[in-house]
């Protein structure tokens, strides 16, 4: 696999790997999910891309990161807040350039269905506000360019619609 996420963040070998496939208005960033580093976020996470939650929603917010779920939205779902931020159970993927973390508020153990993608290097995520969790990467390096569209366009002051999420 093509890589845009450095070295330093191994991947996963001889195991089946799980993919988020997000088709976008900007194109289609692929994600692989990271159960080795958060097991709980990444059953969460997937349970709501197959109850089609992220079908519609948009990416709104680019700065270093770009993120998107559910916030500003009147969607309601079944699934609550994730029992336990995994960060704080041992770091083991750095927020570097191309994880995928679950935002949350100033308490740690409220995060839901926010996510966002980091578009550097963001070390100091791994310990702030009790840590973001790293559940995910950015598959390769068309979908990091995707990545790096979407986050031109939100600057810009346009939402990138994000059409579809599915299960791969």
């Amino acid at each position: 696999i093509s890589r845009t996420v450095p070295a330093c963040v191994p991947m996963l070998h001889g195991a089946a790997m799980t993919s988020l496939v997000l088709a976008t208005a900007a194109g289609t960033v692929r994600l692989i999910l990271r159960p080795d580093s958060a097991p709980v976020t990444c059953s969460y996470i997937a349970k709501c891309a197959a109850a089609k939650l992220f079908d519609g929603v948009t990416f709104y917010r680019s700065d270093f990161v770009i993120q998107t779920g559910l916030y500003g939205t009147d969607r309601s779902h079944n699934f609550g807040d994730l029992p336990v931020n995994e960060a704080a159970t041992g770091v083991v993927l750095s927020n570097t350039k191309g994880t995928v973390s679950i935002a949350h508020h100033d308490v740690p153990d409220n995060g839901n269905t926010e996510f966002f993608i980091n578009l550097g290097s963001n070390d100091h995520l791994d310990t702030a506000y009790g840590g973001y969790c790293v559940f995910a990467q950015v598959a390769d390096d068309s979908s990091m360019a995707v990545c790096e569209k979407i986050a031109a366009e939100v600057k810009g002051g346009t939402q990138t619609l994000i059409h579809s999420v599915t299960v791969a």
